[in-house]
């Protein structure tokens, strides 16, 4: 048995600070408090803090490979593995605005690949946002709510693969929300310019999420709240990238110390192919590249984000100053509650599937 006992162990509800996990062929089988531990045995000390295995639910690319340009099995593996590597047990390879054949190639793509490598589903971001929003998306490609869209919707659901869809909701007709959230489909609102009275009525309709707070959004004002504010006022889960460029750190602390219930807010990567790979690629005919921390494309503005999901719990705890469990939980328990899948148990999981956190 080989015993190793973290600086902090989240163990997906509640942070430990005493506690050890004893280790048999490369599997958690128990966490016990190390006074349980005799004095005469070996214990391997981590300076880290280790949780369930990370999940992010924006993946867009990594090791070199972007999804929408790599719509494959091999493109959504090796973007998988190289995450894995990095600290991401688990994730939704994430396919942006593009023609409606690349989402059907990356739909059938992690269908194929899922249960494998961590994938448990796919997140369709776009293309059925407001184009006064559309970030580093290629307005050529967004398009109205349109039956190619529910056919891949549907059949992705017949193969009982979870779905993720981004959209901006001013833009679909009224009812489609609750369609698509009676399929099955979590629906997030994203890229967008709602009110906050279209944003509460897609609420009302089962909205389950929004995505990247702040981002693809426009700012909140005293008489406007628009959908930022109603997002930050709502009951549901608001994904956030915490990599200091897309969204001020006192904003993400005053956002989620805001929120009326608790743990609603999810850490996502955004990550695009650089993230394990070449420090720049071509998305739509663009050269987007890294520079000092950040994507950029040629106009020097964002273009997806430069992190893992680990790097993101380290600065939320050390930048952001929230509490460690709080962070940690943002990027374990949280996504699988808002996606409703079964959070795996920390036992059971090998050691490599963990997320070790420096902090």
């Amino acid at each position: 048995m080989r015993y190793l006992h973290p600086k902090a162990l989240f163990d997906g509800q509640k942070l430990l600070n005493h506690a050890v996990l004893a280790i048999e062929d490369d599997i958690v089988v128990e966490i016990v408090p190390i006074s349980a531990i005799p004095s005469d045995t070996s214990v391997e000390h981590l300076n880290s803090l280790i949780t369930p295995g990370l999940f992010d639910i924006q993946v867009n690319g990594g090791g070199g490979v972007m999804l929408n340009n790599a719509p494959t099995r091999d493109g959504v593996r090796r973007i998988a593995q190289t995450h894995n590597a990095l600290g991401t047990a688990y994730l939704l390879p994430t396919v942006i605005t593009d023609r409606p054949e690349i989402m059907e190639k990356a739909a059938q793509a992690v269908a194929a690949e899922l249960g494998q490598n961590g994938v448990l589903g796919i997140h369709i971001e776009g293309p059925h946002i407001n184009p006064t929003h559309k970030g580093t998306h290629d307005p050529a490609f967004i398009r109205p709510f349109d039956d190619k869209t529910m056919s891949v919707l549907e059949q992705l659901r017949q193969e009982q693969v979870p779905v993720l869809l981004t959209l901006a909701p001013e833009t679909v007709e009224p009812g489609l929300i609750a369609r698509l959230t009676a399929m099955g489909i979590v629906v997030s609102a994203g890229h967008s310019a709602a009110t906050a009275e279209e944003t509460r009525r897609a609420l009302s309709e089962g909205l389950r999420c929004f995505t990247h707070l702040f981002n693809g959004m426009p700012p909140m004002t005293s008489r406007a709240p628009m959908i930022t504010g109603a997002a930050i006022n709502s009951a549901v889960w608001c994904g956030i990238i915490a990599d200091g460029h897309h969204v001020d750190d006192d904003m993400i602390a005053l956002a989620t110390r805001a929120r009326p219930v608790p743990h609603r807010m999810i850490l996502v990567s955004d990550a695009m192919s650089t993230v394990g790979g070449p420090d720049q690629f071509d998305l739509y005919g663009e050269t987007i590249r890294v520079q000092d921390g950040r994507l950029v494309n040629a106009q020097g503005s964002l273009a997806g984000a430069h992190i893992t999901l680990a790097g993101a719990v380290t600065r939320m705890i050390h930048n952001v100053g929230i509490p460690i469990s709080d962070a940690a939980r943002m990027a374990t328990t949280n996504p699988f509650d808002m996606m409703q899948l079964k959070r795996p148990e920390m036992t059971g999981q090998t050691v490599g599937t963990l997320g070790h956190i420096s902090f």
